[in-house]
């Protein structure tokens, strides 16, 4: 059992750690421990983050940067006027991190499964990884849980979400120097996916919240690149989109036939003998597809050397409900006052019943 003496701070800190835990900024262990540095990483960001206006008046800023940050304030007064999504402070200020990414998540999976090991708290429920501010303390975690048997996956996160429910305008998630250089497309569709979050939150249900918010991204997107983007935007956009489907479609080929093998009948020797080839597989036809339709795109080429049962198993998270949110959204007209407000009601039911409204 862990001991932790008291620490007296601000009462804005105070509150933040609390909203932070209630958020799940990122998934962690239950000790106090792991919530204050959870709450030290994000009220760093935070500190260090300035509005887009001062930025934009500073003479110091590059001029790219400030063409950036000014295409983001559009993409974010889209989100409120087309998209209904939330007029706040998130993603008006903007902060230079200095480093590759806003987080680092951990995942884990056994040896003979897809099932993401999770933790659980009283006010998140449970969910399937755990995010670090820096990259040592998330490989640490995950040598740990490689030690217990299982297997592991450690990726960077250009952003993440605070729900929305932090008291004060200082705190509200900024815009983040890991994604403001991304191009126009993936841009919009990352600010709408995050400011998803803040509509709708089902508790310790990571696949109805992620597939919830992918589907507003989806949606979103294809609405800025036609009404507002330029012909080479859209054209990039088209490229990624492309090579996005073709990925989804190869992982998921393999993680159903991985998934059918788990929960077979044979032998655990014989799992792993077949498991090794259905790998081998996907990797292979991963070198066709990027010799044959991608003309050598790169971009995939860690993911696939480092995929594993814990790598598969939490793309499920993003993409598993998306086609029944699309179906909700057409089945409502394409209202989205009337389906945030069925998602918001269908998140307050138990998960069992979520789940069979979601699907009819």
């Amino acid at each position: 059992m862990t001991r932790c003496r008291a620490v007296r701070r601000p009462r804005a800190a105070l509150v933040a750690a609390l909203a932070l835990s209630a958020a799940a900024l990122s998934a962690g262990c239950s000790t106090v421990g792991y919530y204050a540095r959870s709450v030290g990483g994000h009220l760093q960001i935070v500190a260090n983050a300035r509005p887009v206006a001062e930025w934009l008046a500073d003479p110091h800023t590059p001029a790219p940067l400030k063409e950036r940050l000014a295409l983001s304030q559009r993409i974010r007064d889209f989100a409120v006027t087309a998209l209904g999504e939330p007029d706040n402070q998130s993603y008006r200020r903007y902060v230079d991190l200095k480093r590759p990414a806003a987080v680092w998540n951990v995942v884990a999976a056994p040896e003979l499964s897809l099932t993401l090991h999770t933790s659980c708290f009283l006010i998140v429920g449970c969910v399937g990884y755990r995010g670090y501010y820096d990259l040592a303390s998330a490989e640490a975690f995950a040598a740990e849980q490689r030690a217990a048997g299982f297997e592991t996956s450690v990726y960077p996160v250009p952003a993440y979400s605070t729900l929305g429910v932090l008291p004060f305008d200082w705190l509200a998630d900024p815009l983040l120097s890991t994604f403001i250089g991304y191009p126009e497309g993936e841009l919009a569709r990352l600010i709408f996916h995050e400011l998803a979050h803040q509509i709708a939150y089902a508790k310790g249900d990571t696949v109805f919240n992620e597939s919830f918010a992918t589907t507003v991204e989806r949606i979103g997107g294809e609405r800025w690149l036609v009404g507002h983007a330029s012909p080479e935007a859209r054209a990039e956009s088209e490229r990624q989109d492309a090579r996005r489907r073709d990925f989804r479609a190869l992982t998921f080929k393999y993680r159903a036939a991985l998934d059918a093998l788990y929960r077979g009948d044979a032998s655990d020797a014989d799992k792993r003998v077949r498991k090794s080839a259905l790998f081998a597989e996907m990797r292979a036809e991963y070198a066709l597809l990027k010799s044959e339709r991608w003309g050598g795109f790169s971009g995939y080429d860690d993911w696939f050397a480092r995929a594993n049962n814990a790598s598969l198993g939490v793309l499920a998270a993003y993409n598993e409900e998306v086609p029944s949110f699309m179906r909700l959204f057409e089945r409502l007209g394409g209202d989205f006052g009337r389906f945030y407000a069925e998602v918001r009601r269908l998140a307050a039911l138990g998960p069992a019943d979520r789940r069979a409204a979601l699907d009819r």
